[in-house]
């Protein structure tokens, strides 16, 4: 008759579980965390300002405000039109995908597991709820808020919808660093 203690109970479970790769070894997860850096950062300066109501104008005094009006009057004058559905958009960004962003990164360094499920969550809001009405309105809809340029639009706005696709196929699995992709 054999007796198993519980220290060998608990070894055997964590001998069990698969162990994360370090970062260094997980060159998508530090690819995400730049972008991610990145994108905190044009949430404060793009996304705040017209949430928050601040003119974007060619006169006003905010460096923000007229960084947004430079980009908006030539490439995307749907941004320039404050409509309330869009300020919705632009506060989720702002003042709920910001806080995400920052969390993310400091899941994606850790490898804390625990995250696929809103990173998840989060792929399919921005792909769903933000680049379908924002990209049809920029490529289809009225001809004052349709993008004059469509390659610029796109090189511009184009990873804010690619890299949580990709977000979204990495976290495709349990445990997701645990693997390189």
């Amino acid at each position: 008759m054999s007796t198993v203690s519980s220290r060998d109970t608990a070894t055997g479970s964590a001998a069990a579980r698969p162990v994360n790769l370090p970062l260094r070894k997980r060159g998508w997860d530090i690819f995400f965390i730049v972008m991610f850096s990145l994108f905190s950062i044009t949430c404060i300066i793009s996304d705040a300002i017209p949430t928050l109501g601040i003119p974007q104008t060619a006169t006003t005094t905010n460096i923000l405000a007229q960084w947004n009006y430079t980009y908006s009057s030539q490439y995307d004058p749907l941004y320039q039109h404050e409509a309330l559905w869009l300020r919705f958009i632009t506060g989720t960004s702002a003042f709920v995908y910001l806080p995400f962003y920052i969390l993310l990164i400091v899941c994606l360094v850790k490898g804390f597991n625990w995250i696929q499920l809103f990173a998840v969550i989060y792929a399919t809001m921005i792909i769903s709820l933000t680049a379908i009405p924002i990209f049809g309105v920029e490529f289809f809809g009225p001809v004052g808020e349709r993008t004059p340029n469509p390659v610029v639009f796109l090189l511009y706005n184009g990873p804010y919808v690619l890299v949580p696709l990709l977000l979204l196929i990495r976290m495709r699995k349990p445990l997701p660093f645990t693997r390189r992709f």
